[in-house]
């Protein structure tokens, strides 16, 4: 079946796509399930909290964002594909009674057209992070210091990309925040909100570039000011991918919150191995400038089957007095 551009993008922004096994596919029907078994030792990080309390950071067995999701679409005409995407996030490590699924990550459904673009509702990654901020996107667990994929998005969001034209693409998302069926006791401050992102991306040959914008409203867990964003991604070779990020926003006179956030790093491949390394300064407007880096190792036994070690330090002003600020995570995950 063949997708148009940006559902082919869409479906891609997960890693775990590339294992999806078809169920179903017949009269221009296709559903496809994915998934991924994750289970690991996960250990350090900061000794206390933001407030000095002591806290166990020993080491424990974790899981490492374990899921299981469909992919569905259907071919109308030539030109225009349905297409709708479920996915559950999962307990790996442990038995759960009653809560086999902890969390409905995504779920959305849209139309695909290579003339007219793609256009989705429902609860997804941010669309500023799938374009902006994906190329560091890279770790299993932590390592991600920019916007994760939820930044005012996840829930009750519509988004549209436009066709690729050479080479560029625009999108916007609006996600809204609503008081419906709330007494005024229960409302909050600031009230029924909507939250808007969007920005360009530009990929042609081995040469990714973004640049996008997040209203970050403060019902979604923003400071009320606009967060910008800009990456680039440049392919040498087959085996060696470098990055280049930034972000920044402007400090909130009652909220805080101002920074400005650099990222640079890689990734490589030989044979069954791969690498990741980041490296972060954050510059905060009200407090101190901080470090961070993040670097991880994998090794593939089969296409399916793989082992990774990660290690992170991020290295925030008030974590600085713990006794250990390096979190690490070793385990195994199957694919499928």
């Amino acid at each position: 079946m063949k997708y148009p551009f940006t559902l082919a993008a869409l479906a891609l922004s997960t890693s775990t796509f590339v294992q999806a096994a078809t169920l179903y596919d017949e009269n221009d029907t296709q559903v496809d399930i994915y998934g991924r078994i994750s289970i690991g030792v996960a250990g350090g990080g900061p000794g206390r909290d933001v407030e000095g309390n002591r806290i166990d950071n020993d080491p424990e067995f974790v899981d490492v964002y374990s899921r299981l999701g469909f992919r569905l679409s259907q071919q109308i005409n030539p030109d225009l594909t349905a297409f709708g995407h479920l996915e559950w996030r999962f307990a790996g490590d442990e038995r759960t009674v009653g809560q086999a699924f902890r969390e409905t990550r995504q779920s959305y459904l849209g139309l695909a057209s290579e003339r007219f673009g793609t256009v989705m509702a429902g609860n997804f990654n941010s669309l500023y992070f799938q374009n902006v901020i994906s190329p560091f996107d890279v770790y299993q667990d932590r390592g991600l210091l920019f916007s994760s994929s939820n930044i005012q998005s996840r829930g009750d969001s519509i988004g549209y990309y436009t066709p690729e034209v050479n080479g560029f693409t625009t999108f916007v998302q609006l996600k809204h925040y609503s008081e419906r069926g709330l007494t005024e006791q229960e409302q909050s401050a600031e009230g029924s909100v909507t939250a808007a992102q969007g920005g360009i991306r530009y990929q042609q040959g081995p040469l990714t570039l973004a640049l996008g914008a997040v209203d970050n409203v403060v019902r979604g867990g923003g400071n009320g000011k606009a967060l910008y964003g800009a990456s680039g991604a440049y392919k040498f070779d087959d085996q060696f991918v470098a990055r280049l990020g930034i972000e920044t926003q402007a400090d909130s006179s009652e909220y805080g919150g101002g920074f400005d956030s650099y990222g640079i790093g890689g990734t490589y491949t030989t044979g069954p191995w791969a690498f990741n390394a980041d490296y972060y300064r954050v510059e905060r407007d009200n407090t101190s400038s901080s470090d961070a880096w993040a670097a991880g190792g994998y090794y593939a036994l089969t296409s399916d089957f793989d082992l990774f070690l990660e290690l992170a330090d991020g290295d925030a002003p008030a974590m600085r007095n713990s006794s250990s600020n390096m979190y690490w995570v070793t385990g195994a995950r199957y694919l499928f």
